[in-house]
């Protein structure tokens, strides 16, 4: 079990990884992030996954140094805040233009309400990619950390 757990540690890490990147060239390049989405979504599942191993351990009576559980769980923790703040992304970004609803917004030409749109995206992925990024090295640390 433990080598199952070390084969879905190392994936979380890639995937994480990976997730990161394709993130940050779609927000340098301002791009919608076609591929980003379903790699993000397959790194927070394969991290859901690899620390419900890891609970599967510990209730197997597994020994790890207290700072792996810590690491390893607190992805979970950074994905639900991040999704939290993307969520709110709409109306960061929409208050932040002096738009006091969707319904002005709704007014606007077909051109302004699509940079806007991009905008939130952006803004979306900025904050999605930051999170992926910090998984990442939550997830290198509690491999580096494991006995």
């Amino acid at each position: 079990m433990p080598e199952v757990h070390l084969v879905f540690g190392v994936a979380a890490i890639v995937v994480t990884g990976v997730a990161a990147l394709l993130g940050g060239w779609c927000w340098w390049r301002w791009r919608s992030g076609r591929w980003f989405w379903p790699a993000l979504r397959i790194a927070q599942a394969t991290v859901v996954l690899e620390v419900a191993l890891g609970g599967v351990l510990v209730l197997m009576h597994h020994k790890a140094v207290n700072l792996h559980y810590i690491y390893g769980a607190l992805p979970i923790v950074v994905s639900f805040i991040a999704e939290q703040l993307r969520i709110s992304s709409a109306e960061t970004i929409i208050a932040s233009r002096g738009f006091e609803s969707t319904e002005e917004v709704g007014r606007l030409p077909a051109a302004e309400q699509q940079q806007l749109v991009r905008s939130i995206v952006r803004r979306e992925i900025g904050v999605m990619t930051l999170a992926a990024f910090v998984m990442f090295l939550l997830l290198g640390r509690a491999a580096m950390v494991v006995h």
